[in-house]
Parts: C-alpha cells; sequence; structure tokens
C-alpha cells in the first residue's frame, strides 16, 4: 500500500479509539485507552504491505500476555474495522510498559486522556516518525522487563494449557480452546527467544 493510505490507516484507527472510547463501557468491548504507531510505519515514506500499532487495554497485565488478545478483542476489531484493514495489532496492558523485543520506540497516536496527536500523525505522514518514538531502554531495563514478559508468557500459557485439557474432551469447538493455547504458545516461545539470558 502507499505510504499516505498507510498513515491514513493509523488515523482512521485514531478516530475509531476516540468514538469507541465516548461509548458507554458496556458497550466498548474491550477497554482500550492507547494506541501506538510501532515499526515500519515510523521510518522513511516507501510503501509497505502492513502496518503495525500496539493497542494498550486498561486491564491487569496477565490478561494482556504477548500474543494474546484479551476478551473482547475480536469484537472491538470488527467495530472498529481494523480486522478488515491491512493493520496487525499487538495487545498491551496498560499497567505494564507499551515496550518490548519487537515494539522498539513506539510513537504515541491517540490516548483517552488526551485525545489524537495531530504532531505524531504529522510526522508519520512526513516520515518522521522515530523523531517521536519513546527512548530506548538500557541493557538493564530491556532485561527486566523481558524476565517480566517471560513471566506472564508462562502464566499464560500454563493457564490455558489447563483450559484446553480441561474442555477438549467436551462440547466445546475445538477452535476456542486451540487458538488461545496456540496464542499463548507462540507468545511464550517469542519472548523465549528474545530474552537475554536465555
Amino acid at each position: 500500500m502507499k505510504w499516505l493510505t498507510a498513515v491514513g490507516h493509523v488515523r482512521r484507527l485514531a478516530e475509531q479509539c476516540v468514538e469507541m472510547a465516548e461509548l458507554p463501557a458496556r458497550y466498548q468491548a474491550v477497554p482500550v485507552s492507547a494506541l501506538w504507531a510501532v515499526g515500519d510505519v515510523l521510518g522513511k515514506p516507501r510503501d509497505l504491505d502492513w502496518v503495525r500499532v500496539a493497542l494498550v487495554v486498561d486491564l491487569p497485565v496477565g490478561e494482556v500476555a504477548w500474543f494474546c488478545p484479551p476478551e473482547g478483542a475480536a469484537r472491538w476489531s470488527e467495530a472498529t474495522r481494523l480486522s478488515k484493514n491491512p493493520v496487525g495489532a499487538w495487545w498491551r496492558s496498560a499497567h505494564a510498559p507499551i515496550w518490548n523485543h519487537r515494539i522498539v520506540c513506539p510513537v504515541l497516536i491517540w490516548e483517552k486522556a488526551g485525545g489524537v496527536r495531530e504532531d505524531a500523525l504529522g510526522a508519520l505522514r512526513d516520515g518522521r516518525g522515530a523523531e517521536l518514538g519513546q527512548a530506548a531502554p538500557t541493557v538493564e531495563e530491556f532485561a527486566a522487563r523481558m524476565a517480566e514478559e517471560l513471566a506472564v508468557s508462562r502464566a499464560a500459557l500454563v493457564a490455558r494449557t489447563a483450559g484446553y485439557d480441561a474442555k477438549r474432551w467436551g462440547r466445546t469447538r475445538l477452535a476456542e480452546i486451540a487458538d488461545p493455547l496456540f496464542e499463548a504458545s507462540l507468545g511464550y516461545l517469542d519472548v523465549l527467544e528474545a530474552h537475554p539470558g536465555i
């Protein structure tokens, strides 16, 4: 897709975040509180296959393990048309740092408290997004963060494995229990591979 189209997807998602945040809580599906741009869209203008964003939700860290969309994420994605566009979302808890081994120097685009950041969208459009990125962590901060991320991912894997084992012989459709287990497994393995102490 063309660069301006990619940036347009980020803008439209930010506008959708505003609309969803204005709905009563019972209609929001999941409490999204911030949108960050991540990856290639922070670089110089060029054609992109995908746009990557991080969506922050006001849920406990354990409910938003790496690669594990929280409950309600699919409905939120449908309502905002996120699932229909070439935009990939990583879900993050508001109660932990947004960054990790894949979310590097992200740029805040929208937050519930402050609204849409037009300066950030302008910087993306002009190919200067990286200038507004969050500062990179120190080696020590990175190691500590990855240890925390690994613990959360492991806990999700353990819980979803137990959930799968408890329901796999019942009347539950296999995808309903296998997909969450796959997501937790993929997230755990991804963090394990990036963990500096392993």
